[in-house]
């Protein structure tokens, strides 16, 4: 009796950690790894690591408690077969781009579904979202799009001035 008891508490203990660790992340990714083999999981999780993401292996009915005990039960009924679950700490996009890049060069993981910012989000929105450019990218395109106006401006000032000094003339 005292064994199954023992065991219960350490079940329970397992899902209090895993809850206490999606607590902590904005965004979580429910993945298939099947098909990985140790060497490809650990490159998967060095990739994920250097961009402040985790990746976690898991009992489902542990993984179950703890997204209920977090409001991501709506992810539960994902949770069949080989899953590991995406713990992307503050960089979402980030962690999506590690998981995209990954799975087109091994074909694996797969992902299952996603919750971002506090609502389930389908495989396919963190699929688009992997693959939109990073964070780097985006503000160069955001600064020479800021760059291409300022010279528009200056140009329109530049003709205007130029018309009045005509007009004086």
């Amino acid at each position: 009796m005292s064994q199954m008891s023992a065991s219960k508490q350490e079940r329970q203990a397992a899902a209090d950690r895993l809850a206490e660790q999606l607590k902590s992340s904005t965004s979580v990714y429910v993945t298939d790894f099947s098909g990985l083999n140790v060497l490809k999981m650990t490159e998967f999780r060095r990739r994920l690591r250097a961009t402040g993401a985790r990746y976690i292996v898991v009992k489902n009915t542990l993984a179950k408690r703890a997204l209920e005990a977090n409001a991501m039960g709506a992810l539960a009924p994902s949770m069949k077969g080989p899953v590991g679950l995406v713990l992307a700490g503050a960089d979402a996009l980030a962690a999506a781009k590690v998981v995209g890049d990954f799975a087109k060069e091994n074909q694996k993981p797969t992902v299952k579904v996603g919750f971002i910012d506090g609502k389930p989000v389908e495989a396919a929105y963190v699929e688009r979202l992997g693959k939109l450019p990073g964070r780097e990218a985006l503000l160069g395109e955001f600064a020479g799009y800021l760059n291409g106006m300022l010279y528009q401006v200056v140009g329109a000032l530049e003709a205007l001035r130029d018309q009045r000094q005509a007009q004086a003339s």
